[in-house]
């Protein structure tokens, strides 16, 4: 009589550790010819298509170099689907500038508040303001006002790219689509 033995997967606590199971694991191979890597790496079959091509790492690298999101689209098609997309994504673009609720109103980033720290300005400052703070700083610490003096051409520095930082942001926003 044969003796029956009891599996190792029965009852609480399971007496095998997770990951241990006899059968074999299914593993879906790439969807490259030829290839005979795992396959663990989804890629769209075309836009707005919710099939997929399982890829290896490397295939899916090459996929993702030659993808072209237009792709069978006229200028005006694919024109017309970059506005539509653009325009429902606008939440996106304007949610960039609240990283973790900093100070401000939120229309500002970091970035721009460590600027207008710089400039000696407040958060809600315009950018004639920023303007106005931009010259009187840099006309103080002008390296032909303070010559061989290192610690004002520092300052000096600090003080152009902080204003470049709130012209970018500045000119960002008045370009911003509607």
């Amino acid at each position: 009589m044969a003796r029956h033995t009891r599996s190792m997967d029965w009852g609480f606590p399971r007496w095998r550790e997770y990951g241990s199971e006899r059968e074999a694991a299914r593993v879906r191979l790439c969807d490259r010819d030829g290839c005979e890597k795992p396959g663990d790496r989804p890629a769209p079959k075309s836009p707005n298509n919710p099939d997929r091509w399982y890829f290896c790492e490397e295939h899916a690298a090459e996929y993702n170099r030659n993808w072209d999101y237009f792709a069978g689209l006229t200028a005006e098609e694919a024109a017309q689907r970059e506005a539509n997309e653009r325009r429902t994504a606008n939440g996106y673009a304007h949610s960039a500038t609240n990283s973790w609720a900093g100070p401000g109103d939120g229309s500002r980033s970091r970035d721009e508040m460590k600027a207008l720290e710089v400039l000696e300005l407040e958060v809600d400052a315009s950018f004639e303001a920023v303007r106005g703070a931009w010259r009187r700083l840099a006309k103080e610490y002008h390296p032909d006002v303070r010559p061989n003096d290192s610690a004002a051409a520092r300052q000096f520095q600090a003080i152009q790219a902080a204003y470049d930082v709130l012209k970018t942001a500045e000119d960002r926003r008045q370009w911003k689509p509607q």
